[in-house]
């Protein structure tokens, strides 16, 4: 898997040591994420995405976002993800410092082969969107027994 955009490419840097076999997994493997950065956005949330059971989880931290605020869309492969984070209103109080980050962002992902874009839950919690991919049973590993000839 791989984030789509119109501009140039930027690599996100892990948390962990990278792993020397880093290039022969990118390469071999249909789940690797390209990240990008996308012109006229302000803000940028992260996004984990992980592989469990056979599913694709893309877990996207958007704190401080009304859910009705946030809007999915697949159009063929490309799953993008839209909204904004407002700040708040300085009602009675003056800002000294702004460290939080505020306003548009697009976040697209363009989903593997294998996943079925007709099963792609969502769920919002705790500032966490949880994006659920189904991937095609026909493309979910298993295991071939061997026989004697």
């Amino acid at each position: 898997m791989r984030e789509s955009a119109s501009t140039k490419t930027e690599y996100v840097q892990p948390s962990y040591p990278p792993s020397p076999f880093r290039l022969f997994e990118d390469f071999f493997n249909d789940w690797a994420v390209r990240s990008s950065a996308v012109k006229g956005e302000t803000w940028k949330p992260p996004v984990d995405v992980i592989e469990k059971d056979g599913n694709l989880i893309l877990r996207i931290e958007v704190p401080g976002v009304d859910e009705k605020g946030i809007d999915l869309k697949l159009e063929g492969r490309v799953l993008t993800i839209k909204g904004e984070r407002k700040p708040e209103n300085p009602n009675g109080f003056t800002y000294h410092q702004v460290e939080s980050h505020y306003g548009t962002f697009t976040r697209s992902f363009t989903l593997p082969d294998g996943a079925d874009g007709d099963q792609i839950k969502a769920a919002y919690k705790n500032g966490v969107l949880t994006i659920t991919i189904l991937q095609k049973p026909e493309a979910r590993s298993r295991a071939i027994s061997i026989g004697t000839a």
